[in-house]
Order: C-alpha cells, then sequence, then structure tokens
C-alpha cells in the first residue's frame, strides 16, 4: 500500500512540474526573427574575431618556443 501511494506523488509531482513548466515557457518573451539574425551576427563575428585572435596567440608564441629551444 505504501508503494502505491509514493508512486503517486511521484507520478502525481511529475504531472505538476510539467504544467509549470508549460506555464512558465508561456512567459518567455521570444526574440523577433530580426533580433534572433542580428545576435546572431554578433555571436559569429565575436567568435571569428577571437578565433583569429587566439590563433595569433598561438603562432606567436609557438615561435618563441621554437625560437628558445633551438638556443638551448
Amino acid at each position: 500500500m505504501a508503494q502505491a501511494k509514493t508512486g503517486m506523488k511521484d507520478s502525481n509531482a511529475i504531472v505538476v512540474y510539467l504544467r509549470q513548466v508549460r506555464s512558465e515557457l508561456g512567459k518567455v518573451v521570444w526574440p523577433t526573427r530580426d533580433q534572433a539574425l542580428n545576435l546572431t551576427g554578433v555571436v559569429l563575428a565575436v567568435t571569428v574575431v577571437m578565433s583569429l585572435f587566439l590563433g595569433g596567440l598561438d603562432f606567436i608564441f609557438a615561435r618563441l618556443v621554437e625560437a628558445l629551444l633551438r638556443v638551448l
């Protein structure tokens, strides 16, 4: 009998949780298509800039390490 009550509580809790999730998703203010495209462009631009920056640093440090190893 105790297991049956526990099982009911668990499934009831899941149903309540899913209802709350659906309710909260209804409150979300979704971006417009233009906003989403604009922000996607910003993310891509920042990604490219950071990739170039980190790639440049990697290149410089690799050359420095090579030079140090040749000296030693």
